[in-house]
């Protein structure tokens, strides 16, 4: 979880605000049928004295790549601490840290590494540090985030192999784990620091020791966190624009959106739903939609008359998708038929594409719906379906659920639950007691299908919120992760997609673009959703 084309001048997939008059279709028109694509803004044509962000989902808790597994942690993260692998924003996933990684048998993973990388200190990153920072993931003690029996429990060894080289050595073929290389979970960090700090790493305290294009300057704890250019970068051609970035941690909608528009803040991602139409047509920046890994849907949990794989089917059924997409979300999403975003794979995307258009499409069906109730049986009690009480933007997604279920004769009760106790539901069985659903925004760590799928489908994944076990679905995801061939896995990653969509266990509602705000003044931020594990703050620097 942890949410078009317009005038000349825009380019494809923006709202084009500044120097180009009124947008051709009014602000509150439909953007959903090619927003969504961009990639890329305008480079920057030169370096900023300081540039202030905003991260809309709140302060991070921690910057330790461990403890780094939300919004608010890897949009600043990415900028610090750099990992083997690394996501473009074009999903694409090459070398970071390494400078290779080759895969010599089924079980292995080779990890080549730059040479004369340093860290701010000044002192060179070595394979003792590579193999360090990957082994604490692994140590129980440590509590990582990233730890599961999916990738670090599928781990036999680390080794250092060379005086640049590290070998990961697996206990079964798995080609999804140098992906997720490009996650915390390959964040390299200086061991010495690390230890010297111990429990104390990541916080405002101590800080971090790490590679990236900004070193931490400060942590004003309630505040903002400041990084700095680290103009002794190892890779020349990214070096940061901004002498300074700060980030801010503004969560009121309507007080960002005002920040925005008064140029208080210079950019953000995830901007406000209800702010799109006067973003769309503030005199002093530009919002863009670009691609992204999002999804905002509801989780059955297996309790109540929503445990029926029929009553899931027929509410999904029943929910006018389109007009979500298009209400909520002010044209800036998609009606989705999936957990995957169509365009969320680094891979094989015509196999994608084509299989997507063979899942049970987002047209509404009453009738359809009705027919899976009687053969249910209408439910005696409530379906209760939680979201988070101050987002009104799920409130406003579930009075459509709702209006939905009344049509077919099913009883959708949302319940409202406290920021503070929602997150439980993602980790705490008995917290998702009494609730037949939630409502999550959630995407993809990685442009991997597969990767999603399994991790919440495998029987020992804590996201497999609903106990969903299938033997057929295991066997086919366990030769799609061994399968090395894009191709092939990508077809064997589509059926596993379709029989588990088949049963529903996850109601998928929407695919909402990435919103990027920012002023006039800079440009360069990535439109896509990469900037979770890519160092994006890099690029932007001076429009002028």
């Amino acid at each position: 979880m942890r949410n078009r084309a317009f005038v000349a001048c825009a380019v494809a997939g923006v709202i084009s605000l500044a120097g180009c008059g009124n947008p051709a279709h009014p602000p509150s028109g439909d953007r959903s049928t090619d927003a969504g694509t961009l990639v890329d803004t305008p480079a920057a044509k030169g370096d900023a004295d300081r540039v202030t962000w905003n991260v809309p989902y709140g302060e991070p808790t921690s910057l330790d790549p461990l403890k780094s597994a939300n919004y608010p942690e890897n949009e600043v993260l990415s900028n610090l601490c750099e990992s083997l692998m690394r996501v473009n924003p074009d999903y694409s996933v090459t070398p970071g840290l390494a400078e290779s990684a080759s895969h010599p048998t089924p079980t292995t993973w080779v990890y080549d590494l730059r040479k004369g990388v340093k860290f701010w200190d000044g002192k060179e990153m070595t394979a003792d540090d590579v193999v360090y920072s990957l082994k604490r993931h692994m140590d129980p003690a440590e509590g990582s985030f990233w730890a599961s029996s999916m990738l670090t429990g599928n781990i036999a060894s680390i080794e250092k192999t060379g005086d640049l080289q590290v070998t990961v050595t697996l206990k079964k073929p798995d080609v999804v784990i140098n992906q997720y290389m490009a996650t915390p979970l390959g964040a390299i960090t200086e061991a010495a620091f690390t230890r010297q700090a111990g429990a104390k790493f990541g916080t405002p305290d101590k800080g971090v020791m790490c590679t990236g294009p900004f070193s931490l300057k400060s942590w004003d704890k309630g505040s903002q966190i400041t990084m700095v250019r680290n103009d002794s970068y190892w890779d020349q051609a990214r070096k940061a624009h901004a002498k300074e970035f700060d980030f801010r941690f503004i969560v009121d909608p309507a007080t960002l959106t005002n920040a925005l528009k008064t140029g208080e803040i210079d950019g953000s991602y995830d901007v406000p739903t209800d702010a799109v139409d006067q973003l769309s047509n503030a005199a002093n920046g530009t919002l863009y939609l670009g691609r992204s890994m999002q999804l905002v849907a509801i989780i059955g949990t297996g309790e109540g008359p929503f445990a029926d794989p029929r009553l899931r089917t027929a509410l999904l059924a029943a929910v006018d998708r389109e007009a979500i997409a298009k209400t909520v979300f002010a044209g800036t999403a998609a009606p989705l038929r999936s957990v995957v975003p169509p365009g969320s794979s680094s891979y094989a995307s015509e196999v994608y594409e084509k299989a997507y258009d063979k899942l049970r499409p987002t047209t509404v069906d009453i009738d359809g719906a009705k027919k899976l109730v009687e053969e249910a049986g209408r439910p005696s009690g409530p379906i209760v379906i939680a979201y988070p009480s101050e987002r009104t933007v799920y409130e406003d997604i579930l009075a459509e659920v709702q209006s939905a279920g009344k049509k077919i004769g099913l009883d959708i009760r949302p319940q409202g639950v406290p920021s503070a106790r929602y997150g439980a539901l993602f980790s705490d069985a008995e917290a998702r007691k009494g609730y037949s659903g939630f409502v999550t925004t959630n995407y993809l760590d990685v442009p991997e299908p597969l990767a999603f799928l399994r991790r919440h489908i495998d029987h020992g994944s804590p996201d497999n919120y609903d106990n969903f076990t299938d033997p057929e679905i295991t066997t086919l995801l366990e030769r799609a992760s061994a399968e090395t061939d894009d191709t092939k896995r990508a077809e064997l990653t589509t059926e596993v997609e379709a029989k588990y969509m088949a049963k529903t266990p996850w109601l998928p509602m929407v695919a909402p673009s990435t919103r990027l705000f920012m002023n006039s003044r800079i440009t360069g931020a990535p439109a896509s959703f990469d900037y979770l594990y890519y160092p994006w703050a890099a690029a932007v620097g001076s429009a002028k």
